[in-house]
């Protein structure tokens, strides 16, 4: 097809918007007859149209146009009414079909003609439209009152890693939208019910004006201009009517569809044919009124209830077969099954497959993770991925939480690609009591250690808990204990939870707000894995890596120079300088250790760099002196309520950092470099060799 040929759907917003107000229009525009008829046959045609899409709509949001076409259709209607009246008081002719309508109900009789027309009025307004408004209704306030329910439970599924980011977030935009639609279907409904109250008066207008022109201006008798006006009158009504009807049938089954595979007419057949003795009880029931009852046509009694019974009996039967036919296909699928399943070479793959993050659960602490018993474990893991995204700027996988019933009851283990690296003893039934060092009078407990950190603790009982508070303990429940054990995991082994694939995700993210510096900085300076290196080194030792952009900046500068991660990693913790003081909560005046300068010189003199990797050649009794040094100050400092830090030069900081990180775990090493410039610093105490 040629590229300049006309494409309707680059236009269609401008046929609706002319279409739209040409209807407004033809309320101030007289329309001829003949239009008339074209137009009136239009709005059957289109009413028809949406009761079909409706009857084979599966749920109400693949129909979610509705509510606009209710206003759109309405109008229309209206407008047609309004034109119809001015030909049938002006001329006496509104068209054929209105003609043709009216004769074809009257059938000579006016008082027929208009009963007929008030009482599809009536089924339209009271009995759909007012059944269809009420559901809409009920089905948009109990929509909105389970929104956060189904929220969580995306959140939940999400976590558990049965859905991916893509899938939870079309996931919460269709519950948005149901919302939406039931809302606007409570509103939309109140336009049909309008019709129906101005098609009266139209219809009333239309027979009192037309006998009264027919009379006093054209000179018709009483009779003619009864008989002419009562047939425009109500062949008009009923021409608008029909479609209005057929509006609120489609409007009726849309609000009241579940959510279903197929579409109306096959879920009728499907679910009245799963129940065939129905049927046949239903058949007897009729036989035996058509037999006792007298009076009673017996053939219509007998001839429905041959065709139920012989149904029931058929679909019976089938069942039967059916039933029959899937207990052998089952019990054949079973015996092959082992068979099958170990011949396919992609089930053995799925072995292979290591889930990044992972909690399991001994069988007595599963409630804390179903939400139906009250357990939040699955929300505060979802907490947990915000903090980190916050706190360290990484990007958590999805965290899977499974039971395990070769665990203790009451035991759960927290597995990073497979292999444990922590775990703990809950009781469910109790709240973990913790000593600040504010207690002032004891309380009955069961003795355990706070598995996060290791401190003494107690497990006291529910009833309790309000006197151990006051005592000055502070009590935490189970699901706390086990979200803040595993955040505390989480931080300390951040740098092994970020790989390729993620950095890749960061690169790409930071590319969408500052593409100059990504483009600047790989693959033109360093590669992907270099850069995963240095990320891997800042999140190592704790620090945030939220802020990309000046991580990326800081690699383009010195890209060029260097490429060995380490150097680079400096570089970067010296651009970080400022918020690694404030993740540290430095202010105004901090102590820290300093090492000797001719120790730092001999540290940088012992740096072999090899192409497996850098290490150190020091005397090992030196290292041990200038270890236990360190370790003496850094207690002192702890003990004073204080941070442990080293201060150093930059090129040994690494180096001092690894000498020291197995024996003094929670020691910060930090260069000159990365001190903020507003810091007073003040020496506790200089280490040397």
């Amino acid at each position: 097809m040629n590229d300049k040929a006309f494409n309707l759907g680059k236009y269609i917003d401008l046929v609706f918007a002319f279409a739209v107000v040409l209807v407004i229009a033809m309320m101030v525009i007289p329309v001829p007859p003949g239009m008339l008829d074209f137009l009136l046959v239009l709005n059957l045609a289109v009413s028809m149209l949406i009761v079909l899409v409706a009857v084979y709509t599966t749920e109400p949001l693949q129909f979610s146009i509705l509510p606009s076409l209710l206003l759109l259709t309405t109008l229309l209607r209206l407008s047609l009414n309004v034109s119809s009246t001015r030909n049938i008081l002006l001329a006496g002719f509104a068209g054929h079909v209105i003609d043709s309508f009216g004769n074809f109900v009257l059938q000579g009789n006016a008082v027929v003609g208009f009963v007929i027309f008030l009482i599809l009025v009536v089924v339209q307004f009271l009995v759909i439209t007012k059944g269809s408004e009420r559901v809409s209704e009920v089905a948009a306030r109990f929509t909105l009152d389970a929104m956060p329910g189904k929220q969580m439970a995306i959140d939940a599924d999400l976590n558990s890693g049965l859905i991916n980011e893509k899938e939870a977030r079309a996931r919460r935009k269709s519950i948005e939208m149901e919302a939406d639609f039931y809302g606007a279907m409570d509103g939309a409904s109140k336009f049909v019910k309008g019709d129906a109250i101005a098609s009266i008066i139209i219809v009333s207008i239309n027979l009192i004006g037309g006998f009264v022109v027919g009379m006093v201006q054209q000179g018709m008798g009483f009779q003619e201009a009864l008989q002419r006006f009562s047939v425009l009158s109500v062949g008009d009504g009923l021409v608008s009517q029909i479609p209005a009807l057929l509006i609120s049938t489609a409007t009726g089954i849309v609000v009241t569809r579940a959510a279903s595979e197929g579409n109306l007419g096959e879920d009728i057949l499907g679910q009245l044919s799963q129940q065939p003795r129905v049927m046949m009880v239903t058949a007897a029931v009729l036989a035996l009124v058509g037999l006792t009852v007298p009076g009673m046509p017996l053939t219509p009694f007998l001839v429905l209830a041959i065709a139920l019974g012989g149904l029931g009996w058929f679909l019976q039967q089938a069942s039967a077969r059916r039933a029959k036919a899937d207990a052998l296909a089952e019990a054949a699928a079973s015996a092959a099954a082992p068979l099958e399943e170990a011949k396919k070479p992609e089930n053995v793959m799925q072995l292979l497959q290591v889930d990044p993050l992972e909690i399991e659960l001994g069988y007595g602490l599963l409630p804390l993770a179903d939400a139906a018993m009250g357990g939040d474990l699955m929300d505060r893991v979802v907490m947990i991925r915000r903090q980190m995204a916050l706190e360290l700027g990484l990007v958590l996988p999805y965290i899977r939480v499974r039971d395990n019933m070769g665990l203790r009851p009451n035991q759960y283990v927290v597995k990073l690609k497979g292999i444990e690296i922590g775990e703990g003893e809950m009781l469910v039934d109790h709240f973990l009591a913790m000593d600040p060092g504010t207690v002032h009078m004891p309380v009955p407990g069961i003795e355990t250690r706070e598995p996060a950190f290791g401190l003494p603790a107690l497990w006291v009982k529910a009833q309790d808990r309000e006197r151990a508070e006051l005592a000055g303990y502070t009590v935490v429940d189970p699901p706390a204990v086990v979200a803040t054990h595993l955040t505390e995991l989480i931080r300390n082994h951040a740098w092994e939870l970020l790989g390729r694939q993620e950095v890749k995700g960061l690169v790409d993210l930071v590319r969408e707000s500052h593409a100059a510096v990504v483009e600047e900085l790989t693959p033109k300076l360093l590669s992907l894995g270099e850069v995963h290196k240095v990320l891997q080194n800042l999140l190592r030792e704790g620090i945030s890596i939220r802020d990309l952009v000046t991580v990326f900046e800081s690699l383009a500068d010195y890209g060029a120079v260097t490429r060995d991660a380490d150097l680079l990693t400096e570089y970067v913790r010296a651009a970080l300088a400022r918020s690694i003081c404030r993740q540290l909560g430095l202010r105004d005046k901090v102590r820290v250790i300093t090492i000797h300068p001719d120790t730092e010189g001999r540290i940088a003199a012992a740096v072999d760099k090899q192409a497996s990797g850098t290490y150190l050649n020091l005397d090992p009794e030196a290292v041990q002196r200038l270890i236990n040094s360190i370790a003496h100050y850094a207690a002192e400092l702890a003990s004073a309520g204080q941070t442990p830090i080293v201060l150093t030069a930059p090129a040994v900081r690494p180096y001092i950092k690894r000498l020291t990180e197995r024996s003094v775990p929670k020691l910060v090493v930090l260069s000159w470099s990365e001190i903020e410039g507003s810091l007073e610093v003040e020496a506790a105490g200089m280490v040397g060799t």
